[in-house]
């Protein structure tokens, strides 16, 4: 592998890295009201939830792109605060691994959530905690797998986009070609070296991901499953 590559790694590490972070701070507490509502908007805003999960990626980045461009309302707002236009920046590829991502850290959590049951929580108030305290002190600690499998899925499931991140970000060498676009520069180009050992470093990347989830939280996992 030479400097390109590496530097997409490194690239896509950081992208993935970000966008984890971003979704345990939004996820979560989109996940607690998702586990705890009753609204009769709950099933509506689930499916909202969920539609990267059958959405092609291409259209989730087509429509991103138009609202993130200069005609979109995104667009024109970060234009007119002088921020520019975030398609084919770093920024505008964060925007988009999350909104892509979102499913993968919010149904884990949502399923450790719902898995706690009422009872911790209704102890917790007997005993004069704050619905802030309950959150922080019972709810967090006892939905730890959900949080674990979030995390691993959301990373993982970041580095190995290619649709959305081909049609924000485009292909620029440093700044928004991830490890996914490289590799498919590299069979465009008739590479195959070079294709196989990024391929392989994907494939042995995806190994350890699913080994940290059977292994790490096994239950949060089968429960997913079924």
């Amino acid at each position: 592998m030479d400097s390109n590559d590496f530097a997409a790694i490194l690239l896509t590490l950081k992208l993935a890295s970000v966008v984890t972070v971003l979704l345990l701070l939004v996820g979560t507490p989109v996940a607690w009201w998702l586990a705890r509502t009753r609204s009769r908007l709950k099933g509506a805003f689930a499916a909202v939830v969920a539609l990267p999960l059958v959405l092609p990626p291409t259209v989730l980045g087509f429509y991103l792109l138009l609202t993130l461009g200069p005609n979109g309302p995104v667009g024109k707002l970060t234009e007119s605060l002088g921020l520019g236009v975030l398609p084919f920046t770093f920024p505008g590829l964060v925007i988009a691994s999350v909104f892509y991502s979102f499913p993968f850290m919010v149904q884990p959590v949502q399923g450790a959530f719902e898995a706690i049951g009422d009872r911790p929580l209704e102890v917790a108030a007997t005993l004069r905690a704050s619905p802030w305290e309950t959150f922080w002190s019972v709810a967090v600690p006892l939905a730890k797998p959900g949080f674990l499998s979030g995390s691993i899925l959301a990373f993982a499931h970041t580095v190995g986009e290619f649709g959305v991140v081909l049609m924000i970000g485009g292909n620029i060498p440093n700044k928004t070609r991830v490890v996914s676009v490289q590799l498919f520069d590299h069979v465009e180009a008739m590479e195959y070296t070079a294709s196989h050992w990024l391929a392989g470093c994907m494939v042995i990347f995806s190994f350890v991901v699913l080994l940290l989830l059977y292994t790490l939280s096994p239950q949060t996992v089968r429960g997913r499953e079924g």
